[in-house]
């Protein structure tokens, strides 16, 4: 036998296995027509030359290829100069500075309380 939940009593009553597996009268079926892909369309309208979208920008990805395969001897986190060496420094000094803010508040959570 199979149940379905009713809306009416909030109990479980018996149905015949079509309503069970569409319940509360819902019934699959297909859209009329497929949504529009919002992606799919491009931000600025291509010009009537037929050239390259321009939205697309350069690819830089064979020149970051370059730049990250040279054999240095400096890390692949380093390989891109000033920036890399800020954002590496401050990360340290933040993980630093956050298991000593950690180890002195388990210091004093580990200290009884005097009253």
């Amino acid at each position: 036998m199979y149940y379905k939940f009713s809306g009416f009593t909030q109990k479980l009553t018996g149905s015949a296995p079509t309503a069970a597996y569409s319940p509360q009268g819902l019934r699959p079926g297909v859209p009329a027509e497929a949504p529009p892909m919002i992606f799919a369309s491009p931000t600025k309208l291509v010009s009537e030359a037929g050239t390259v979208a321009d939205y697309i920008g350069t690819n830089r990805v064979p020149d970051l290829q370059k730049l990250f395969q040279i054999p240095d001897g400096v890390p692949i986190h380093l390989k891109r100069g000033v920036p890399d060496r800020l954002l590496y420094r401050t990360t340290m000094a933040l993980t630093i500075g956050g298991t000593l803010y950690c180890l002195v508040a388990l210091y004093f959570a580990a200290q009884p309380n005097n009253k």
